[in-house]
């Protein structure tokens, strides 16, 4: 299985830490094409784009969403590319869980909260967590999504 994560990197680094754990859960589920999202050595400044710069990442990270099998997005911290690529990803018909932590005392947009019509077969799923779960709410998504391919 391939699996497309997203999460904040321009948009600010603050949950790291815990991208480093989603990241490490969802390896057990197949390989991760955006594990770099979760490394430290990315700062809010971003990636090191190098000659093809911010139209390379684009272009890639576009390819990569294209192959990928099922999209984990973090979306508690704000993210224009995280927005971007969830619409992409809508677009594309591809399976989508977004994981969100009420805790932090931001309202998720209506755009991502609107888009789980809350049906069990729904290839947008949205599921509010607390850190200290984030395993688990893996666990059951994927233990479903494995059960209706």
């Amino acid at each position: 299985m391939r699996i497309y994560f997203c999460g904040s990197i321009r948009g600010g680094r603050q949950d790291i830490v815990l991208y480093q754990r989603i990241v490490h859960k969802l390896q057990s589920y197949g390989q991760v094409l955006t594990e770099h999202v979760s490394r430290s050595d990315i700062s809010e400044m971003g990636e090191n784009a190098g000659v093809q710069g911010d139209k390379g990442i684009h272009d890639r990270d576009v390819q990569w969403l294209t192959t990928s099998d099922i999209v984990v997005a973090e979306v508690t911290q704000p993210s224009l590319g995280v927005g971007y690529e969830l619409g992409r990803a809508v677009a594309m018909n591809k399976r989508i869980l977004c994981l969100f932590r009420p805790s932090c005392g931001r309202v998720l947009s209506a755009m991502i909260r609107g888009a789980d019509d809350g049906s069990p077969n729904s290839c947008f799923q949205l599921r509010d967590y607390q850190e200290d779960e984030v395993e688990r709410v893996l666990d059951d998504f994927f233990s479903d999504s494995c059960s209706k391919t």
